[in-house]
């Protein structure tokens, strides 16, 4: 995977909306990218994880919260942007993990039977 191409134009240096668009439009490929990666952890906890139970973790929603909000305020980003969008995302991955467990112990009860 690789993400993390270079700014052609810096934000401060940009004046044309030509040049804002492009810069955006290579940010958003490296946030695909990685969120690409962070889906494949998601995918291999489901595949760790022994109950169904275990795929919503009350506690651990509110660590990656309070760590993203730190993180966001170290790098300047506003918390009215980093809180919603990582709840959000936090929430698809937890229901794109369950489908995941249930693919799994689905597939696994079907070839026992078999």
């Amino acid at each position: 995977m690789k993400t993390g191409d270079k700014a052609v134009t810096s934000a401060g240096d940009c004046v044309e909306m030509d040049e804002v668009r492009a810069e955006i439009d290579r940010i958003d490929r490296d946030l695909v990218a990685l969120l690409a990666e962070r889906q494949t952890y998601i995918e291999a906890a489901a595949r760790i994880k022994d109950r169904e139970s275990d795929v919503r973790v009350e506690w651990r929603i509110e660590d990656v919260i309070a760590k993203v909000l730190a993180t966001a305020e170290k790098e300047g980003l506003s918390p009215r942007i980093a809180e919603p969008v990582w709840r959000e995302l936090v929430e698809r991955c937890i229901a794109h993990e369950l489908e995941c467990w249930r693919a799994l112990r689905l597939g696994e009860k079907t070839r026992k039977a078999s």
